[in-house]
């Protein structure tokens, strides 16, 4: 078993990680009757993609011998209705000054993040726009 989620009353959960004891609290949005004093179940699927994403960087990063701490995700969900659903994701990538990469070694730091698990887990009709902006990030001729 991965984890729990327990209905706390008034549309807000209780996520507990069972093997780290790490709890997330959700919240529905107020365009959805909630508090959005906390994520909300699709902000965690769209916050999720980032983390996956980043995460799988790392991985190739850490086989490169790259350091890519300190890259900035800015995540933007659009939701539809009829059915409520997600029908989109932005993703807007910022790179540390320090961050110093060929071409090559960017090519391959955006090709990995978009093999990451959860970007394969989302729905085709779901929209994803990945902007890589490197542009303050270091360059290696």
């Amino acid at each position: 078993m991965t984890s729990t989620v327990v209905y706390e009353g008034n549309l807000r959960t209780v996520c507990t990680h069972l093997k780290s004891g790490t709890v997330i609290e959700t919240d529905a949005p107020l365009d959805n009757q909630g508090l959005a004093e906390r994520f909300s179940p699709s902000d965690l699927v769209a916050t999720a993609l980032g983390s996956c994403m980043l995460t799988i960087m790392g991985i190739k990063a850490r086989d490169m011998n790259v350091d890519i701490k300190g890259i900035k995700i800015e995540i933007e969900k659009i939701m539809a209705t009829d059915p409520r659903r997600i029908s989109g994701i932005n993703l807007t990538f910022h790179f540390p000054e320090t961050l110093d990469l060929t071409d090559k070694g960017k090519t391959i730091l955006e090709r990995a993040a978009h093999t990451c698990p959860v970007a394969y887990s989302i729905h085709p009709d779901i929209k994803v726009n990945t902007i890589f902006n490197w542009q303050n990030a270091g360059a290696l001729q």
